[in-house]
């Protein structure tokens, strides 16, 4: 999976896609969600390194299913709240202080 952090000055935005959707865009109906390399794009990591950036995430954008799986198993996101999009899974965390 692939993790670009960025601090912002409300927090840090964590942009997580697994290693294959990077670059890829997938369209449903009204839907269009790109995999940008400038959004999406930065260091290939583990599961721990996945779970890191979420623990310590104001906010993340997560793109795939392996990486929005993790994320629900690791009780980060609610399976209720994923979208599919063109067979793909999407999801996003904010957490609000």
């Amino acid at each position: 999976m692939i993790v670009h952090e960025r601090e912002t000055p409300e927090g840090l935005l964590v942009a997580i896609c697994d290693d294959d959707v990077l670059g890829e865009t997938f369209e449903e109906d009204d839907l269009s969600l790109t995999v940008t390399e400038e959004f999406y794009g930065g260091d290939e990591t583990d599961e721990r390194g996945v779970i890191d950036s979420l623990s310590r995430a104001t906010v993340a954008n997560i793109v795939g299913t392996q990486a929005v799986e993790l994320a629900i198993e690791e009780g980060f996101i609610d399976e209720a709240n994923v979208l599919e999009v063109d067979g793909t899974h999407h999801a996003q965390l904010l957490r609000m202080y």
